[in-house]
């Protein structure tokens, strides 16, 4: 998605040749409209697979989910990082690691959200190692549902997740791919 490529271009900072911050439009302040587009071509992407709900995990794929949730006329549901007090009845669980935090999360969502036979699209903001990815799969496959994909804003190919998501018979499809940090900069994986 060239769109987001420029973005990531011209606002991305690449810290230590590790991290790829994108804070100022993709997970701590959000640009609408791009929000809009990458809902969309996500959309495009799944339109056809019969796509009844979408599962994200908190914080940062709301947004993205929520756009493509949308375009798609599904309901939207996330899995919580922590369970919260309200959350009183029955739940399915995960534990994901995550790479940026450098700590183990326990995911959670209600089981009265997240029926059983439906088809789930997952969608998150990156994909490194794809523990989150598995983790939300899990949630979906304890429910009782089809993952029929995984849409991902930002892939680090340089990182085993997409790999592991697809050696599990998962479908990826990422917006961006980036092949390599180098001199704190992104070199793309060209569509």
């Amino acid at each position: 998605m060239e769109l987001l490529k420029k973005r990531i271009r011209e606002e991305g900072i690449v810290l230590n040749n590790r991290v790829l911050k994108v804070d100022g439009f993709l997970n701590h302040q959000i640009d609408p409209q791009l929000f809009k587009a990458i809902g969309k071509e996500i959309a495009d992407r799944y339109r056809d697979a019969g796509v009844q709900r979408i599962v994200t995990i908190e914080a940062s794929g709301i947004a993205l989910a929520l756009m493509a949730a949308l375009e798609l006329d599904v309901p939207l549901v996330f899995a919580r990082k922590k369970k919260s007090i309200l959350m009183v009845d029955d739940v399915y669980h995960s534990v994901v690691y995550s790479y940026t935090k450098e700590e183990n999360y326990d995911i959670t969502i209600s089981k009265k959200f997240l029926p059983a036979g439906e088809k789930v699209l997952i969608i998150d903001d990156f994909l490194a190692s794809g523990e989150a990815a598995m983790g939300l799969a899990k949630l979906v496959q304890d429910a009782g549902d089809t993952v029929v994909g995984m849409a991902i804003a930002i892939e680090k190919s340089f990182q085993p997740g997409r790999e592991r998501l697809e050696n599990a018979g998962y479908r990826v499809e990422s917006l961006v791919r980036i092949k390599e940090f180098k001199d704190n900069g992104c070199v793309f994986i060209e569509d």
